[in-house]
């Protein structure tokens, strides 16, 4: 049975799934993991979901205000003996929902070249690559990308 939860950053299990992302994003990030690392602080987040299977929390992802009119999808984890199952794809659609119910007109993300199934998601979910803002600007890794919200 899948459940999905609206909730903040003060959710236990939202939490430890993050701690499992960093973990993950450090190995495959290596050197550059620092740099990201200090914008992807969880703290004060207040719209994030955890996906439950069979009320075990297998997948989390977030967003907070980008700007005025937009919002930045972050902290998108699904654990590993649960991918290919089209969780990522939930969590980020309800996401975006989310945001479509608080007036927002579309949404931007970062990611990493180094995380190709995460670009395939994105695109798949009708993301397309923008420019890289700040402060990915200058980073090679980063893959900026932009969805409108209908």
């Amino acid at each position: 049975m899948i459940r999905l939860k609206r909730t903040n950053s003060d959710d236990i299990d939202f939490i430890n799934l993050v701690a499992l992302l960093d973990q993950d994003l450090k190995i495959r990030d290596g050197e550059e993991h620092g740099f990201y690392n200090q914008f992807n602080k969880i703290d004060k987040i207040k719209h994030a979901i955890v996906l439950y299977e069979n009320d075990i929390a297998v997948g989390c992802g977030a967003f907070r205000e980008k700007e005025n009119y937009s919002v930045e999808i972050k902290r998108m984890y699904v654990s590993p003996d649960h991918r290919k199952k089209g969780i990522a794809s939930q969590v980020l659609t309800a996401l975006e929902l989310w945001a479509k119910e608080l007036n927002y007109p579309f949404t931007v993300l970062e990611t990493g070249k180094k995380q190709p199934e995460a670009i395939a998601l994105y695109q798949k979910s009708g993301y397309a690559e923008i420019p890289n803002y700040p402060p990915y600007e200058n980073i090679e890794n980063s893959v900026c990308m932009k969805k409108t919200l209908q």
